[in-house]
């Protein structure tokens, strides 16, 4: 399967100059910068906190599409446990599939 390439402009550090960089989707869907291999989610979510993710944080998607990086759609969660109990109660309101793809099953 091809990999489409978009470019997408990101600093080195919170002091450095933007550059651009290419992204590609990885094996489990997710955008990850070419030359780094880092998610794209996970650096949109510190730029939009300021600041790096502490290990065990957890950045999920609202809407439950991967490849919508934008600001409004991100929320950090402190651990992998609260991230799952999010789902779990999704799953139980809205279904097990909405829970994990943000669709109904009718939607497909």
């Amino acid at each position: 399967m091809k990999r489409k390439s978009y470019s997408t402009t990101r600093s080195n550090s919170s002091t450095s100059s933007s550059k651009s960089s290419k992204t590609c989707v990885g094996k489990k869907g997710y955008r990850v910068f070419k030359d780094s291999g880092t998610p794209v989610h996970r650096w949109a979510a510190e730029k939009k906190l300021g600041r790096e993710l502490r290990p065990g944080e957890v950045v999920h998607h609202k809407n439950r599409d991967k490849q919508d990086n934008s600001p409004g759609n991100l929320y950090v969660f402190g651990s992998q446990q609260e991230h799952w109990e999010a789902h779990k109660k999704d799953a139980k309101k809205f279904g097990r599939e909405y829970s994990l793809t943000g669709k109904n099953k009718k939607e497909g």
